[in-house]
Parts: C-alpha cells; structure tokens; sequence
C-alpha cells in the first residue's frame, strides 16, 4: 500500500501560501519522496485567492491536481467556505483561528484552531503566519517531521533573503510546538 498525501494549501494572495506549499514539496524531495506542487493564482494575484496543490508520495503521482485533500491549510474565511467540504472523511483541517472565527461543523475529520497571525505578530514574525500554520501541520500529519526542515527552507528562501532564514525555522517551530 502506497503512502500518499494530498493537501490544499488556499488563502489570499500574500499570505505565503505558496511558499507553504513549496516548502513541503522540497521537505519530501530532500526526504526521497514523489512530489507535485501546483499552484493556483486567482486574477487579482496580492489580494486575491492564491491556493497550492501539493502531493507527497512514495510512488509516481498521476495527477498534480488535488479535489479531495487529505489535509486542507485554510489561512482566511472564502477558502475555508470553498474547500471544507472537499476534505476526505478521516482528514485533517488547519485553520488559522486569527482570522477565520466560524468552527467546523464535520465531525468526520480532525480540525486544529491555530491562531497563526495573532502568534506571528507576538512572536516578531509579522508575514510568517504561513510557516506557523505550517509547523503545526509537520506535527499533526504523519508522514511530516521537523527533519529537514532547515534544508528544505535553503531551497524556497531565495538567496536575496538568507537572512530571513532563521526566523522561518523559528517560525515553523512555533506552529510545530503551539499546544503543547
């Protein structure tokens, strides 16, 4: 039985929700896994709806394009109205509770409440809300680790901002850790 994960990554343009998905991507590249990662821009681009396919496999992904996520990352309202119910039952729902006030009326998938905004801008990591969200997914999905996450952010932070490097780990380990 092959181990695949499918997740949707969706929220306004500039959040870093691509970058989310990037990372993960590289995060199963550097851990020897298929990968695919699309994303997806609406007209506006800044602003706009912005969302990113991405699928860790250990065996040849067919399709780059994911209708049923095992996991959905919704960092605002209009994704989380778009996409909850394309979940699969058995899956999971990050949500970042900063800015999405309504709860999840399913009770056939996990949901984590992760006040991802309110915790980067405490924590001096005023656009990293991304990356906390995040975090907490490598804890909460099985086949994620914090392993390799320092590597796998050399590859998505471009080498004009290295020095933002850091606080991304930093950031990823405040979502990992959140709830504790």
């Amino acid at each position: 039985m092959s181990n695949t994960c499918n997740m949707l990554f969706a929220g306004f343009g500039g959040q870093g929700i691509l970058f989310a998905g990037k990372f993960l991507a590289y995060k199963g590249l550097i851990e020897g896994k298929q990968v695919s990662w699309l994303p997806s821009y609406g007209p506006e681009m800044r602003g706009g709806t912005a969302n990113c396919s991405v699928i860790i496999s250990d065996t040849p992904i067919g399709s780059p394009i994911v209708s049923k996520p095992d996991v959905l990352v919704a960092m605002n309202l209009p994704s989380l109205d778009k996409y909850e119910n394309d979940v699969v039952g058995g899956g999971k729902i990050f949500i970042d509770s900063t800015l999405i006030t309504r709860k999840i009326n399913r009770t056939d998938v996990d949901v984590y409440y992760i006040p991802a905004t309110k915790l980067a801008d405490e924590n001096n990591m005023k656009t990293l809300a991304n990356m906390i969200i995040t975090g907490k997914v490598l804890r909460e999905v099985p086949e994620f680790s914090m392993e390799n996450t320092k590597a796998a952010l050399e590859k998505v932070v471009s080498a004009r901002h290295r020095d933002l490097l850091d606080v991304n780990v930093s950031a990823v380990s405040t979502g990992y850790e959140y709830g504790e």
